[in-house]
Formats: C-alpha cells, structure tokens, sequence
C-alpha cells in the first residue's frame, strides 16, 4: 500500500508500517511500498511495539507512525559505534578506543 492508502483506511490511528519497498533520496528515506503490520492505542504503545519488532526482526524496515501526518518524514541517521566484530574484545580488554577530548577516534586491536 501506500501511504495515502494507508491514511484513508486507517484514519487518526497509530501504527507499526513495514517497509516493503523504499529508497534513499538525499538524507531522507523515501517509503513506496508498506503494510500495516499492527495498530496501537498511543503512541507509547506504538514505540514499545516497535522496539520489540525491531528486536525480533532486525532486517525489516519498520516504523511507527501516526496517520494525522499527510507525509512520512524519515530522516536517515548514520550511528558511529562499535562494530559488532570488535564488541567482545572490547568487553575482554583487547580493544581500546583512542579518544582524544573532543574527537572521535578509531579503535585499535592491542599491539597495533
């Protein structure tokens, strides 16, 4: 479906969407095709829901959304972090992370 289809069958509801097919248009994530996978009493129910879908299947593209919103507005963010890969030798002291104040560093694996 798409998202008008979307606010006229299911008017001032909020909902968990699937993103079935999508693309990206400069920072903003443009949804073509979506289902309806779930409708919520609020909003705090909405995300709760969410959160455990994206738990439970973290290759889907899900959102929660409200159908008062004539468009979707989905601004991309690209999080820095630890890799999975690096996670556990973090967790055993074999990572450490270079921080100088103020700037983000690169990890490094020990005696390198």
């Amino acid at each position: 479906m798409r998202w008008d289809e979307i606010r006229q069958q299911y008017p001032d509801q909020w909902l968990i969407i699937d993103a079935l097919e999508a693309h990206t248009r400069g920072d903003r994530r443009k949804l073509d095709q979506m289902t309806v996978v779930e409708v919520c009493p609020d909003g705090a129910a909405a995300y709760r829901r969410y959160r455990e879908l994206h738990q439970q299947h973290p290759q889907r593209e899900f959102y929660f959304v409200h159908t008062t919103r004539e468009e979707l507005d989905i601004r991309e963010r690209h999080w820095l972090g630890l890799r999975r890969k690096h996670a556990a030798d973090f967790a055993l002291g074999s990572l450490h992370l270079d921080f100088p104040p103020g700037e983000v560093g690169e990890a490094r694996e020990e005696g390198r």
